[in-house]
């Protein structure tokens, strides 16, 4: 009976072992880059027609010139001194063309203004060309522009929600050139970890060659993973890719504390440790008060009325006890340890400096 209850709890803690490690483990999808499969940055000038008189004034020369321009090309010729643009808007135009985009697919835009507009509420874009960085045009752009906001204001008080100088046309480009790829030709692929690592590449070789039985990848330094194509997916690596795309790993992470010292922020990972340590923390408030005395001499008398000053101060300092961290703790244990003393975000953000300064924390200290 006894031997039983023996084996029954080793398979629950075996059990257990094994959920703890799946619960840290990730799809190989959200840890790793496939190179070659990513998106391209277009970029444009336009103009935002249609606006309630919230649009560039005439120091945007440039608005000028490119409504001239425009109007010219429609057969219509005027002196841009003739023009009065409080309608029209000059604008960049950006979007990411996402990888394997076909021809005849849209995309969202981004409308921004590059001139002295109040507003693009309500405008529409204009007919506007996207370009990558090779000069080509990938996709034209046209449609209203939604801002989410709004901005309204007087002679002496303006008031908007969000920014009523950038918006969105919601599929508003249309894809005209396709980016070439020969992405199942290929016979070697070639994933980029997210956080460089030599443990994560390990564990992430071991999993995707165990998936196949044979050595199949091998890593080329801690963060690029080659993997040959196996004969059976030569031309067809779409299923390839999704297979390895679901492979769980456990990825390792160097042990860091990052420090927001604007907004007091503090983050730890779980691989943070303290050697042994004494910490002791408390705040010493001086709290100064200024008064004047006035002192007036009696009735009839030949004295003169005098100011005199009256210095209050008031010296505070919390009592906290000194506590001793023991070496190679947990980061709860640290971090119960420090909500003992009573500790701010703000004094949290001080000790974890005055204990790197130590040289007790093994971790990096990243300030942001």
């Amino acid at each position: 009976m006894n031997r039983q209850c023996f084996v029954i709890i080793s398979f629950l803690l075996s059990a257990c072992l094994g959920w703890l490690d799946c619960a840290h483990a990730v799809r190989l999808k959200d840890i790793v880059e496939i190179n070659g499969v990513r998106k391209n940055q277009l970029v444009g000038y336009g103009l935002v027609v249609g606006l309630d008189g919230t649009g560039d004034g005439k120091k945007a020369t440039f608005t000028l010139q490119s409504m001239a321009s425009m109007l010219e090309k429609m057969g219509v010729t005027i002196s841009k001194k003739d023009m009065q643009v409080k309608n029209v808007a000059a604008v960049m135009v950006t979007a990411a063309l996402p990888p394997f985009a076909k021809r005849g697919n849209r995309l969202d835009v981004l409308v921004s203004s590059i001139g002295d507009a109040d507003n693009l509420q309500g405008g529409t874009l204009m007919l506007t060309p996207l370009k990558g960085l090779d000069g080509k045009i990938y996709a034209i752009a046209q449609g209203p522009v939604n801002t989410g906001g709004f901005g309204a204001g007087g002679a002496a008080s303006t008031i908007s929600k969000n920014f009523p100088t950038v918006g969105r046309v919601l599929s508003g480009a249309i894809i005209e050139r396709e980016v070439a790829n020969n992405f199942k030709d290929r016979s070697t692929l070639v994933f980029s970890l997210h956080n460089p690592d030599f443990i994560t590449a390990s564990r992430v070789i071991n999993v995707i060659n165990a998936q196949f039985g044979d050595p199949v990848a091998r890593a080329a330094d801690p963060g690029t993973i080659e993997i040959k194509v196996p004969d059976q997916y030569i031309g067809n690596t779409v299923p390839l890719l999704a297979s390895l795309s679901e492979l769980e790993v456990n990825p390792d992470a160097k042990a860091r504390v990052v420090i927001n010292e604007r907004t007091g922020t503090v983050v730890m990972g779980e691989n943070v440790r303290i050697s042994t340590i004494a910490v002791a923390h408390g705040n010493l408030s001086i709290v100064v008060r200024e008064n004047v005395n006035v002192s007036q001499p009696m009735p009839f008398s030949q004295g003169q009325t005098v100011a005199t000053p009256s210095t209050q101060i008031n010296v505070q300092e919390d009592s906290n006890q000194l506590i001793v961290v023991p070496k190679g703790v947990s980061i709860g244990e640290v971090v119960n340890a420090l909500n003992a003393l009573g500790v701010t975000p703000r004094d949290l953000i001080a000790i974890f400096q005055a204990i790197k300064a130590a040289g007790a924390l093994q971790a990096d200290l990243e300030v942001i």
